[in-house]
């Protein structure tokens, strides 16, 4: 598969890209999926140094990839802002090892931004959240250059649709859903 472009648009008819690494993709995709003005939701590897990475290649750690999600959003509907409001709710940004029961550098949070706009509008985003007292520790999630996007295999596309039950289950039982719970109180 050839990587998406990293320019901040993808065309003026289908919107802006914004690309989030937040642990398992398959946890990362309904939280954004569900809003009006979100057309895509692709989970996929970024960040490495490896073309066209398969799924066991970047588990091994060797191809400095993390697994991501990729938004194709409209900014008039569904503003970077919010974007970002919506990631933050849905990781551990303290956690530098990875995220939940999924630990090791391919779980690793992180921002990608696509635009100098995107830089600025998500270091401010991790200033209010590191100045909010929310969290007993640093924000560590890093924010970075996007790079090329690899999407990942089909069977990991709309996880959360396809295997419902198998979704419900990994999202429970690795820890996010208490987390977030307890963090932010409402989950979304």
């Amino acid at each position: 598969m050839k990587s998406s472009e990293t320019q901040p648009f993808v065309n003026s008819q289908v919107g802006q890209l914004a690309t989030f690494a937040g642990g398992c993709f398959w946890c990362m995709v309904k939280p954004f999926d569900q809003w009006p003005g979100v057309h895509s939701v692709v989970s996929g590897y970024t960040g490495g140094h490896t073309e066209n990475p398969t799924y066991e290649q970047v588990c091994s750690g060797t191809t400095g990839h993390v697994e991501a999600v990729q938004i194709t959003f409209d900014p008039v509907m569904m503003s970077f802002e919010k974007l970002l409001d919506v990631f933050w709710r849905q990781i551990d940004p303290t956690d530098s090892g990875g995220q939940f029961c999924d630990q090791g550098s391919s779980y690793k949070t992180a921002i990608f931004y696509h635009s100098e706009e995107q830089r600025r509008t998500a270091e401010l985003s991790k200033l209010h959240l590191e100045q909010s007292g929310r969290f007993g520790s640093p924000i560590v999630t890093p924010i970075l250059p996007a790079g090329p996007f690899y999407p990942a295999e089909a069977y990991h596309q709309d996880y959360y649709r396809k295997n419902p039950a198998h979704y419900r289950s990994y999202r429970q039982g690795s820890g996010r859903d208490e987390y977030i719970s307890v963090a932010w109180g409402d989950g979304r």
